[in-house]
């Protein structure tokens, strides 16, 4: 029975890359994938985009509305599949519950390995509802380390405007737009940056 495979790590830890080198791996050997991305992703619009510069086309869009485990099984017979050996989703953190119901649906009721890769918490350390449901749902779950400018393994993903760290805000803001950008800090300096930005009243 194929599984539902969760794969997170903070900002920069090379999950699109990851996914696109397992994406190539999949098609050298003439196995059959799909792609997904959530269309909340506006960096690339349909491409995903790994820091290092690759980039691939994703097959499935997937708005909020949209049903995942319908998408795949019309993905199929458009191209002419009899099987999809897998399914690789960017970003998982932004698809919905209810998504993430319909990937493990793919899983368990069509036999179709899929491999989500995302982050677990936002800024604000806060689980996204998709990342929650991964947690809730997954087979297997595997932490993709990456580092801190410190040295340590970094574990928090720490949204930036400018060169100053903000810790307040909507759960979403896509990096590189209004001038976003993230950082990843262990908690030792996760917690020196959000105390010195922390209001003086509440010091």
């Amino acid at each position: 029975m194929a599984k539902l495979h969760f794969k997170y790590g903070a900002m920069n830890s090379g999950k699109s890359d990851t996914l696109i080198k397992t994406a190539y791996n999949y098609t050298e050997q003439g196995l059959n994938i799909a792609t997904i991305k959530p269309s909340i992703d506006t960096k690339g619009d349909d491409l995903i985009i790994a820091r290092g510069g690759a980039k691939r086309t994703v097959d499935i869009l997937a708005t909020p509305t949209t049903d995942i485990h319908k998408r795949v099984a019309q993905l199929m017979k458009t191209k002419g599949y009899t099987k999809l050996a897998c399914v690789l989703v960017d970003e998982a953190q932004f698809l919905t519950s209810d998504q993430i119901d319909q990937l493990f649906a793919v899983a368990k009721d069509d036999d179709i390995s899929v491999i989500a890769y995302g982050l677990r918490t936002d800024f604000r350390t806060d689980l996204f509802p998709g990342s929650r449901r991964l947690l809730e749902l997954a087979d297997n779950i595997e932490k993709i380390p990456t580092m801190c400018h410190c040295g340590a393994q970094a574990e928090f993903n720490c949204r930036k405007r400018g060169n100053r760290f903000i810790f307040v805000g909507d759960q979403v803001a896509i990096d590189g737009e209004e001038a976003i950008t993230y950082d990843s800090l262990c908690g030792v300096c996760y917690t020196r940056e959000k105390t010195k930005h922390r209001p003086k009243t509440q010091q």
